[in-house]
């Protein structure tokens, strides 16, 4: 059952924001669905889902990026969700910002205690995949996958993971190599363990080595990011895409930080790709 926390209409559409009981996550999950003007039980219209970055929930894109204008004209429909489960508690949870709740890193964990609740791989990819559009009018068989920062590392792993559910991906200011940068080795050894094996599963670089996508893939940085060089370094993803002969479109932008600035600024950029790459389907 899904509970309705507040509806608003925006640009001749409507955005939502609601709550429901997952089983992946074992507890209540928020999450928010953006349906423009053209979507009906009669017209379903395929959908993002957008991925956030660490301590952000499923309010921060679409209260902060300003998208709903363009997928308003596009058509498209725009779901996000929390960024980790939020009722189960355990020790350690909060001691720090990126590691725990509100930094979920988008994958099933396997070590104990995170293995009970922290599943977000399974969340995104098949419980609210399945949710949404059975509740909303949202085609089954077109959609793109985007996020920032941690959920650009979410975006792209799942995207290669999971290559026959998301037509489209596109990340801002992403993880790229999790394995290689602190942010993913804190997050990865805390959720799989010690066997680095399991970490190159959710490594965008190792990914693409052997998964490579027929769509390109999109991804803005900016050059005044502070976390450019230790976390981001998009060049590893740029090596690996050459390798792999994976399409991309890397753009570094010059000036922009890693703030919601910077993704409201190349947000619609993204959506336009997004739409331009599902009509093709």
């Amino acid at each position: 059952m899904i509970s309705v926390k507040s509806e608003q209409r925006c640009f001749g559409g409507l955005q939502g924001f609601y709550e429901h009981e997952s089983e992946s996550c074992a507890g209540p999950m928020r999450f928010a669905v953006y349906l423009p003007p053209n979507a009906s039980a009669d017209h379903k219209v395929p959908a993002v889902y957008f991925l956030a970055g660490l301590t952000c929930t499923e309010e921060t894109f679409v209260i902060k990026a300003g998208a709903q204008r363009v997928a308003s004209e596009l058509g498209l429909a725009i779901v996000t969700c929390d960024t980790s489960p939020r009722s189960k508690r355990y020790p350690g949870d909060d001691a720090s910002w990126d590691f725990g709740q509100g930094a979920g890193f988008y994958l099933d964990a396997t070590r104990a205690p995170w293995n009970e609740s922290y599943r977000m791989e399974r969340y995104v990819t098949r419980e609210l995949r399945e949710l949404v559009e059975a509740h909303f009018p949202l085609q089954n068989e077109r959609r793109a996958i985007m996020g920032h920062s941690m959920g650009g590392h979410g975006a792209l792993v799942l995207a290669l993971r999971h290559r026959d559910l998301y037509q489209s991906v596109s990340a801002l200011a992403p993880i790229v190599a999790p394995s290689e940068v602190p942010w993913g080795q804190k997050a990865f050894a805390g959720y799989l363990g010690d066997d680095r094996a399991a970490w190159l599963e959710h490594d965008a670089c190792a990914l693409v080595a052997k998964r490579a996508i027929a769509s390109k893939i999109l991804v803005d940085v900016g050059t005044a990011d502070k976390f450019l060089a230790r976390e981001l370094q998009p060049e590893r993803f740029v090596s690996a895409c050459k390798s792999a002969g994976q399409s991309l479109e890397l753009t570094m932008r010059d000036g922009y930080d890693h703030s919601y600035y910077f993704v409201q600024t190349f947000a619609e950029a993204h959506l336009r790709h997004h739409a331009s790459q599902l009509a093709a389907r």
